[in-house]
């Protein structure tokens, strides 16, 4: 879950690393480092802390100074210190990586390059990346003692065996001092693209590093390399097989990853969530015939209407999307759906039978649990369905079909407006397989008409922000909640209770309403803070009753409730009000408020809210 980005062109590429990894902090802040090859000889300059950190302690940059490699890091192996911190070089001094991913067989190759004579610095795994590159570029030969072809590059050869030997994921770039114009990219399990612009290259984990430079990129694939030159690139797998990729437009611009006048990500993304849902929905509802067309899967709807059981499988914010998909493909196309968490679904043995439909949410389409989910799914026949937000991502290109969300890029590290897209999403697959299964038109034709409005009345939620960060400011110092909801708007307990816990440090826990008298009650205590979802729905006389359980437990009730409710008011502390409507579409909204405040509470608490400690935005690695 670290952030790379290399650069080889005519320009100082010192700026441009630097520039480029503070658009990859999200990814990774625990440390920074930049190299630069200067005079056949590695300058690298490195540091624990955030990218501002490398900064200042950062030499005055050389023009001269037009191939580099920098990384910003979210440790995995090795505590974060500067020794720890990348870039890596190898043993002589000839190499030098910088890594995402973990390698899970590095004990072992350490110990035999140790035996080999090599000296480690650093307690990473990712060193043995470098040494293992090293140690082949020095000996000429490979491990089985066959001796490098004569019309071989020596360095690509080098890259190419050591990766064989490794076990794991990596996202690469690679340097070597005898090749001072060539950069090599290597890719497996970990994101990584090449920008392509006028005569320079940037190698990067993502877009967002690039965008500023050129629009046009290839997307590197597993077990596949590229090789950049000032002339040009070669891209090849590392069994040496020539791979033609073809450039892609990136899919978004510049501004859109700008903060603007906003103080966070986070803030900005909430409040995009209007325009972004609009985004989502545009051109995907034909009210008229209560049609739902969605290019990506509309070829595979007749078999999915046949579908016998759907599972989804997703991890954090996404599998609480998910969960909500479970209800909406039960209650409105009445199939069997169940949500599996992607870290336990690629291990337990699943089973997957004829019919089945498999669903994997990522918002960065990169989440390593999720993807390996995939590839179990697939080995056993299901159909595999990818529900992401970016266009090229490993799992976007890794499924049968899929459907983009369309809502920009996301850099908060706490998921926002991608969760109530991923909900739009599946509540319009719900709603166009429930139409073709037994669905009346009539019935079809209200609720996306509703959809419609959605974005308009989330804009009336956000307009009371101010009044819930005095919410905030009234109960920030209390460190246990609880967040309570029935039915579809349970998975919104759920998501408000990580939010908090994500971003303010304070320990939430969401439950369904109905469960809390089954032992979580026994927790409440004098002004302990308790937010219920209690919209008008099919249980809301239940949920009253809930609230009165923790009233007289003296727990204080934060809840979130239907505008024009005149009667829940006596049972609120605090009261939030959200517009009125269809029970299944109410999570887009009653998400919301428990966003802000969940983004009040950490910014009054003083805490980083784009960067929370100890995460990451794409998960990348198990």
């Amino acid at each position: 879950m670290c952030g790379i980005v290399a650069y080889l062109g005519h320009k100082s590429a010192r700026p441009i690393l630097i520039e480029g990894l503070k658009r990859l902090e999200y990814r990774g802040y625990d440390s920074a480092g930049v190299a630069l090859l200067v005079d056949s000889t590695f300058e690298i300059h490195k540091t624990a802390g955030r990218i501002a950190a490398l900064e200042a302690i950062l030499p005055k940059p050389k023009a001269t100074q037009t191939v580099g490699i920098g990384h910003t890091r979210w440790a995995t192996h090795g505590e974060p210190n500067t020794v720890n911190a990348h870039p890596h070089a190898d043993a002589t001094g000839k190499i030098t990586i910088v890594h995402n991913g973990i390698i899970e067989n590095y004990s072992t190759l350490k110990k035999w390059l140790t035996e080999k004579g090599c000296k480690f610095r650093s307690a990473t795994d990712s060193e043995v990346i470098a040494n293992l590159i090293g140690y082949f570029y020095a000996t000429d030969n490979s491990r089985d003692g066959q001796h490098r072809p004569c019309d071989e590059n020596k360095f690509e050869w080098a890259v190419q065996q050591a990766l064989h030997e490794v076990c794991g994921t990596y996202g690469l770039a690679i340097m070597c001092t005898d090749y001072p114009s060539i950069l090599i990219g290597a890719k497996k399990g970990s994101p990584l693209i090449l920008g392509v612009g006028e005569s320079e290259y940037i190698i990067a984990s993502d877009a967002a590093a690039i965008v500023e430079h050129t629009t046009q990129a290839i997307y590197l694939s597993d077990n596949e390399m590229v090789v950049v030159t000032p002339t040009g690139f070669r891209t090849k797998t590392i069994d040496n097989v020539l791979v033609t990729k073809s450039l892609k437009d990136i899919e978004f611009s510049l501004e859109q990853i700008e903060l603007a006048d906003y103080e966070h990500y986070m803030q900005k993304e909430i409040a995009e969530q209007p325009t972004a849902l609009a985004t989502c929905l545009g051109g995907r509802i034909d009210l008229k015939s209560a049609r739902v067309v969605l290019g990506g899967v509309q070829n595979l709807l007749r078999d999915l209407t046949r579908t016998r059981r759907i599972i989804l499988t997703a991890c954090g914010t996404a599998w609480h999307a998910g969960l909500v998909g479970e209800f909406l493909f039960e209650q409105l196309a009445r199939i069997p759906a169940e949500v599996e968490y992607a870290s336990e679904f690629r291990y337990r043995n699943p089973i997957i039978e004829d019919g089945t439909i498999v669903i994997a949410i990522s918002q960065s389409g990169e989440t390593a649990d999720t993807l390996a989910a995939v590839e179990q799914a697939k080995e056993r026949g299901a159909r595999v369905l990818g529900l992401v937000n970016v266009v090229g991502s490993t799992i976007a290109r890794s499924t049968d079909a899929g459907v983009y969300l369309r809502v920009g890029p996301e850099i908060g590290v706490a998921s926002t407006k991608a969760f109530t897209a991923q909900v739009a999403v599946l509540t319009m697959l719900a709603i166009e397989l429930g139409r073709r299964r037994h669905l009346s038109s009539d019935f079809a034709r209200s609720l996306l008409a509703e959809l419609h409005k959605l974005p308009a009345k989330i804009d009336r939620i956000l307009e009371q922000s101010d009044h819930i960060r005095d919410i905030a400011r009234e109960n920030m110092d209390k460190e246990n909640w609880l967040f309570l909801g029935r039915g579809v708007n349970y998975p919104v307990a759920l998501e408000g209770a990580l939010k908090l816990k994500e971003i303010s440090y304070i320990h939430a826990e969401g439950l369904p309403a109905a469960e809390m008298k089954h032992g979580p009650i026994a927790l409440i205590t004098d002004q302990m803070p308790a937010v219920f979802i209690a919209t008008q729905c099919s249980q809301y006389d239940k949920i009253i009753g809930n609230i009165e359980e923790v009233r007289a437990r003296g727990g204080k009730t934060i809840i979130v409730a239907t505008e024009g409710d005149t009667d829940i008011a006596r049972y609120a502390d605090h009261l939030i009000t959200v517009p009125d409507a269809t029970e299944q579409l109410q999570p887009m909204l009653t998400v919301v408020p428990l966003q802000l405040l969940a983004y009040h509470a950490a910014v009054l608490r003083g805490h980083d809210v784009d960067k929370p400690r100890n995460l990451a935005k794409s998960v990348t690695v198990e």
